[in-house]
């Protein structure tokens, strides 16, 4: 990746002749605060298309940072006993957990649907 910041973030200008102009960035990088449980409104779903026939269970909306998302994501594969990933405010766990996975973050203190 570039480290120069100009073409990393810059928001609005391609290329300026003005030599004081100052680029303007974009901090969408920024630590998201994560929500407690109890307002967390977390979506429990099965999906299928996209994925070569593979049935996952996808738990959406979560808003909060990475690692909060990375632990919480963690905690659902290991009760479930396989795989998944968690990224962009998703948690994929490989294989159908619906009744599982909503269980066990009402546990946790979360209400999902």
């Amino acid at each position: 990746m570039s480290k120069n910041k100009k073409s990393r973030n810059a928001v609005g200008v391609v290329y300026s002749t003005n030599p004081d102009y100052q680029y303007q960035y974009d901090d969408s990088d920024e630590q998201l605060e994560t929500l407690p449980p109890a307002k967390q409104r977390l979506h429990v779903r099965m999906e299928r298309s996209g994925r070569g026939g593979k049935t996952v269970t996808v738990v959406d909306n979560f808003v909060g940072s990475d690692d909060d998302l990375q632990a919480l994501g963690r905690t659902l594969k290991t009760k479930c006993g396989v795989g998944g990933t968690a990224k962009d405010g998703q948690i994929i766990i490989q294989g159908d957990f619906r009744e599982r996975i909503a269980t066990l973050l009402k546990e946790l203190g979360y209400p999902a649907k």
